[in-house]
Parts: C-alpha cells; structure tokens; sequence
C-alpha cells in the first residue's frame, strides 16, 4: 500500500484503530502493573492519554469552528488534568471512553454515505432503441427526446415516454399500487415502472436526467441534505458544565492559592457519565429493539425515534400486505369454490405473474393436491390456457371467459369487485365460465391494535400518505384507525406532506417501497420494512424492521423512549454526584488521588443505571412457551381450513331465491358448519382464548372473542332449527327469506370474527412467543 493509500486508509477508520489502540493501552497497563512493572504501566497509560488528549484538542477545535457546543471540552480539561496530578490510569480511562464514543457516532453516521448507493443501483443503464428493423443497445443517457424504445418483459422502464400499444405494468416502485396495471396505446408511462406483461414499445418524452426515477433520486438526496444532524444529549450538558467547571476550579484556585484544588476539581469533573454511561443505555435499547426485529441505526436514530409524536404510514406493504391475495372464489352453482381453485392453481403453477402466484397460494393454503397442466399457452393480453385433468382451462380476462353473455354470478362477482375494489380474475372450463376468483390487497390484521398501541405509546395523531385511489385509502383508514388520509401523492407530495407535519411536531414516517425513500430521508425518523420492500427504503430509513410485523414499531418505540429516560438518568445521576465531589474538592475535602477513585465510583454507578436499559420493563409479561405457540399454530392451521365454509355461507344464500327453494345446498352446507365449523370455534374458546388473555393480561381482552364464539353456535343452532323444521315438505317463501337473512347475517359474523381472531387472537400469540 503506497503512503497516500495509507494515509486514506487511516483517515476512513480513525475511530476504530483509535478506540484499538488506546483500549490495547490500556489492557497493557493493567497487565504490567499486575506484573509489578510500575514504571512500564504508567507509560503506557500516559501513551493512551496523549492520544486520547489529542483527539481531544481536534475535535474541540472542530467544534468551536462549527460554534458547536461539545462535551469534549470537559474531556479535554479531564485529560489534561489526570496527566499534570500523575493520574495516568484515569487519563487512558478517559481516553477509551472517548474513543468508544467517536466509534459509536461514526458508526451511526456512516449511513449518510451509503443512501443513494442502491436507489442508483437499481436506475436502468441502458436502453433497447429500435432502428428500423433491428434492436440497438445504447446507453440510458444517450436516450433522446422522439427515440422509440423497446421494453421486454420483467424490465425496468429506462426513461419516460408514451406508449405505442398496451401493457402491464407494474407501478408499485413509483406509486405503492401492488396490483398490475394494464395501460393503451397512447398512455403516458413513468420510468423505474416494470413491465409485467409482454414486451411494448414506446416513444421517449423525456431523458434519463428527467425522468421521474431521477427525479425520485434527486428527492432522496435534497431531503438527507436538509435533515439536521444529530446532536448528542451530553452536548447540551455542556453548555452549562463546562462553563460551571471552569468556574469551580478557578474559584477554587483564587479562593486557595492552591492550583492543586483546581486540578481535583477537574479530575473530578471527568464526564465519563456522558462519555459512557449514555450510550452504554443508548446500545442496550439498540440491542432490546434488535431482539423484536427492529434495527435502529444507531443512538441518533433512536432518540429521534423517542421524540416522535406524528405518525406518517404508507398504505401498500405497511398497513396492507402489499400483495394481492385472494378474497373469495365466487362460482356458477354447479362447481364448487375449492374445485374451482384448485382447476386454476394447477394451470397457473406454470405462470410467472403476480396474481397467478397468489391463486397458487391460496389453493396451498387450503390444501388442495394440484395436478401438473399440460399444452399450456398464454393468449397476450387476455390470460392462460391448458388443459388440467383432461379439462379445458382458461384463465384471464371478463371479455375473454364470458364472451357476450354475462350470467348473473358474473354480474354479482364483477360488482362486488367493484365494491371491494378487488380485482376480478374469470375462469371457464371446457369453454364455459365457471366462476371468478377475486383478488386484493388485504389490510394486515395486526394494523389496527398496531394503531393502537402507537397512541398508547404517546404517538398523538397517525395521517395515511398513499398513491393510492381515495376510496381504497379511505377504507384503509377508517378500519386502521388513522386521523387523517392523503390519497393520490406522488414522492414530492409526500415530501410536502412530511414537511407540512414537521412544523407542528416531530415526524416519524413509516414505508416500504422506492416511492417512500424521499419521504423517510426527510422525515425526523424513518422506519422502513425490509422483510419485504425495497431495499432502497430501508437505506434511507433510520430504522429498519426486519420482521414483517409492524406492531413491532410500537414495541420499538417504547424500547427507544425508555433507553433515552434510562440514558438521561444515568448522566443526571453521575453529574449530579460529580458536581458534589467538585464541591468538595474545591473546598480542599479531596485531593486529586481520593477524586480520582471516587470519580470512578460514580462511573461505576452511572454505568450499572445505564445497564437497566437492557432489561425488560417492569410489567412486561413474559412469553408463551413452546407448547403454547405450537397450541397457537395448530389452531391458526385449522382456522386457514375452514375458511372456505365461511365464503360457502354467501355462496349458498346467494342461491336461494323464490323460483328455487332447492334446500339441498342449505343441508349440505349445514352438515359441514356443524362437522368442520362449531369443531374449530370450540378449539378456539378451550385453547386460543386463554393464550391471547395471558398474553392480553386479564380475560377482560377476550370477552368480545368469547361472545362472537357463542353468537356463531347459536346462529348455527337457529339455522339447524330452521332446516329441520322444512325438511318434511318444500320450503315456503316466508322460509326461503328467513334462511337468506339468517345466512348472510351468520356470513356478516363469521366475517367479522375472522377478522377479530386474526387482529387480537393469531398474530398477538406469535408476537408474544419465546423460544421454543
């Protein structure tokens, strides 16, 4: 390595080889004064406090320069008085102390470097530029204003422009939408979209430099540079502490004669509770939070994370699962829902695309055995085709499966699509439409107690930033619970929002995806989800959650404004019994030798204050064993099973009408409520209900779970009464309205209770379990 690369070397990672080598010092010392080699011990302790004094003297320089107010100061004064009253084991103390707190601040600020590293990563290098006939590969930049651009399947769009015939796209980077799109001819198109459709080309309207994925990296680095860099809590004690050191130790000096009072005074005077102690509890609230999958990247981040009061939430893969899942499999009233899913699982198993995925899930989830498709093709921009146990299968579009005949079913499933702002897949077998499976992006069943817990944690209001259309928002955030929504934004009205809410209090925002990375640099803290999102967000963001939980943002919370409490504790506490011993070594009660040990004792006390921060807080309930959480886990299995008996209610009650009083469906249905249901509700309240009460902390909790329990039976029970009572003759027409209002309320119910298990039963048991 030549001199200047040693000198770079040195200059990148001056806090950790000045932390090495003074601690290595200082461990020398020891061993030599263990060894009895007096003389050797007290050099090297003098060569740990030089350095420490030195980085002293340049980081107080630094500081005044800045007109900063710095701790250092009273190090400064502390290392330069442990050498004139020959204290050169405090002196290299000191100097580790100092050392250690640099390493911690330059490991925190070392994100600054690294924020636009992966968002310029991901920004397309190239482009495809069709030329008459054949396809060119150019640089992005070489793009012009009029080029017509080739864009294959799985790419990232490279510029803006306006397309030349259809596609889908995938938006969710620039707008948070987790469904596909499907733009025309014609239509304008975002570059950092991907394309997940077959290939299309387009006309440019703008260059690399303007286009809106720049523009989105433009965002991202304006709002890092308009965050305030962290100031360190011991840095305001300087402002009064220095100054009353100064003080004290001059007055001693004049009032004595004595300069001997004044260098006690500042031995004593030694900030060790601000060098260590602080982020000693800084660190161990770090480490609590890591171990309920939050990384808060270092004490700057936590204390901004503690000062929040507005909570900002994306809505796509923050408050929603931010993928489409199926709602509910709607059929003609020959085919049942599961065989129906099962027929599209088993041909969509060979598709790549995102929704082809979800139906896939849902089948696995309901344990349906898929069956290998064969003589499989893809119609573009209609869907999929292939046989599937020698049946004629097709998958796709309305106008594609149902042709110009639309059967009620069709009609009821495409309203309720609609309605529920959920997209409508259809699928025919041997040529006829059967049914449609109905995707969306579901609310997480955590988000609402999640919401919860925020206020509780002092979080005084919640506002709903999304690119999302107003009526999805909205919906999300009446059931969530939030105080305000923001639909259609863009990064920049983000960006605006973000600084609108900063002037009144501190913001915390919270996102997953590119489009939030502007938002969660600008905001006073950022939480980004990386079990999921974009690794861009989480590389703005000032915490990371690594679990895909986002109650665990509240626990987090709590975690971080108990470590700062701790933090502010220790250093008030280990000031407090300074300022007495500086008293009185200024009165001449302690001689620089006597001060220096008691300075340690108090070091001492303020670090076992700091060390609370690592142990839970009192009242915290401890986990669920092993056999509870696997308790929990059969019973959320069984709870997955049943819940195509419960679409089964709506299905069944939609068929019952006046013209058909057919009670066969009714029986069957009522045999598998009482078979597969009632068995699972029961499990519930013998098993599930006393896990969430200790996990709750009173059966208080789970009195509303306990009562939608027994409404379930006693709908169940009413209806058992109501089919055996027709079974004898033909169902009137007073029945056939009593059985419809009597299902769609039990389907009401079920629903709801679903929902309520998922929120307050399934999710908090997993949230509390331990180690297994």
């Amino acid at each position: 390595m030549t001199r200047a690369g040693l000198v770079k070397y040195l200059k990148a990672n001056l806090e950790p080889w000045l932390f090495g080598v003074s601690a290595a010092l200082l461990g020398a010392g020891l061993a030599a004064r263990v060894a009895r080699a007096t003389g050797a011990a007290d050099g090297l302790w003098i060569a740990a406090t030089v350095i420490g004094l030195v980085f002293s003297v340049t980081s107080t320089a630094r500081a005044l320069l800045r007109r900063q107010p710095s701790v250092d100061v009273i190090a400064l004064l502390a290392l330069g008085g442990a050498l004139v009253v020959g204290e050169p084991f405090a002196g290299a103390m000191i100097a580790v102390m100092l050392a250690s707190g640099a390493l911690l601040e330059a490991r925190a600020g070392a994100r600054a470097r690294r924020e636009l590293s992966l968002l310029v990563a991901r920004a397309p290098q190239t482009a495809r530029l069709r030329q008459l006939d054949s396809i060119r590969e150019i640089p992005v930049a070489q793009v012009a204003l009029g080029d017509r651009l080739m864009v294959g399947s799985g790419e990232i769009v490279p510029v803006d422009g306006r397309l030349l015939g259809p596609a889908v796209l995938d938006e969710s980077a620039l707008t948070g939408e987790p469904l596909p799109v499907e733009r025309q001819s014609g239509d304008d198109v975002r570059s950092g979209v991907v394309n997940a459709g077959p290939g299309f080309d387009l006309v440019t309207t703008a260059t690399a430099a303007e286009s809106t994925y720049a523009g989105v990296v433009r965002l991202v680095e304006a709002a890092q540079a308009s965050s305030a860099p962290f100031v360190r809590t011991a840095d305001r004690f300087a402002l009064y502490f220095v100054p009353l050191t100064l003080a004290l130790a001059g007055g001693a000096w004049l009032a004595s004669g004595d300069a001997v009072r004044a260098v006690a005074v500042l031995v004593v005077a030694t900030p060790c509770p601000l060098l260590l102690a602080a982020p000693i509890a800084i660190m161990s609230g770090l480490s609590r939070a890591a171990g309920v999958g939050v990384v808060i990247k270092g004490g700057g981040a936590l204390e901004k994370l503690a000062a929040g009061q507005v909570m900002l939430f994306d809505k796509t893969g923050t408050l929603t699962q931010g993928r489409p899942e199926v709602a509910d499999v709607l059929t003609r009233s020959d085919l049942e829902a599961d065989e129906l899913l099962r027929l599209a699982a088993s041909l969509d198993q060979v598709s790549p695309h995102v929704l082809a995925g979800a139906i896939v899930s849902a089948a696995a989830r309901r344990r349906l055995p898929l069956s290998a498709p064969d003589d499989v093709s893809e119609v573009h921009g209609y869907g999929l085709q292939g046989r599937v146990d020698g049946h004629r299968i097709r998958i796709g579009k309305a106008a594609w499966i149902l042709g110009d005949d639309t059967p009620d079913w069709a009609r009821r499933a495409q309203r309720r699509a609609e309605i529920d702002s959920a997209l409508a897949v259809f699928v025919a077998v041997d040529d006829q439409a059967a049914g449609a499976v109905l995707l969306e992006d579901p609310i997480r069943p955590d988000a609402p107690r999640m919401l919860r817990a925020l206020r509780e944690a002092g979080i005084s209001r919640v506002v709903l930033l999304t690119g999302d259309r107003r009526d999805v928002a909205e919906m999300v955030g009446r059931i969530v619970g939030v105080d305000e929504v923001l639909s259609d934004c863009d990064p920049a009205q983000k960006l605006a929002a973000i600084g609108r809410e900063s002037v009144a209090a501190r913001t915390i925002m919270v996102g997953d995806g590119i489009n939030d990375a502007p938002a969660l640099a600008a905001a006073g803290a950022g939480v980004a989800l990386a079990a999921r999102g974009s690794t861009a967000s989480s590389e703005a963001a000032d915490v990371v959650l690594t679990v895909d939980r986002i109650d665990a943002i509240a626990a987090a919370i709590l975690i971080a404004r108990r470590s700062k409490g701790i933090a502010l504790q220790a250093v008030l506490t280990g000031m407090g019994l300074s300022l007495v011993a500086m008293a009185m070594a200024a009165a001449g009660l302690l001689v620089p030798a006597v001060g220096a040990v008691l300075q340690e004792g108090i070091d001492v006390l303020a670090i076992v204050i700091a060390l609370r921060a690592v142990l839970p807080a009192r009242g915290q309930r401890a986990p669920l064993s092993g056999a509870e959480v696997a308790t929990a886990a059969t019973l959320r299995a069984q709870h997955e099973a049943v819940l195509p008996v419960v679409e089964l209610v709506c299905t069944v009650a939609d068929g019952l009408s006046d013209d058909n009083a057919d009670l066969a469906p009714v029986r069957a249905l009522l045999h598998r409520l009482e078979a597969e249901l009632l068995p699972h509700e029961r499990a519930d309240e013998q098993e599930l209900v006393p896990l969430v009460a200790r996990a709750l902390g009173g059966s208080d909790s789970t009195a509303g779970l306990s009562r939608t329990h027994a409404e379930i039976e006693h709908q169940i029970n009413r209806l058992h009464r109501l089919v055996t009572g027709t079974e004898a003759t033909d169902a009137a027409g007073g029945d056939v309205v009593e059985l419809r209002r009597l299902l769609y309320g039990l389907y009401a119910i079920l629903r709801l209770h679903n929902a309520q298990e998922d929120e307050g039963a399934i999710t908090l048991v997993s949230t509390h379990a331990g180690p297994s």
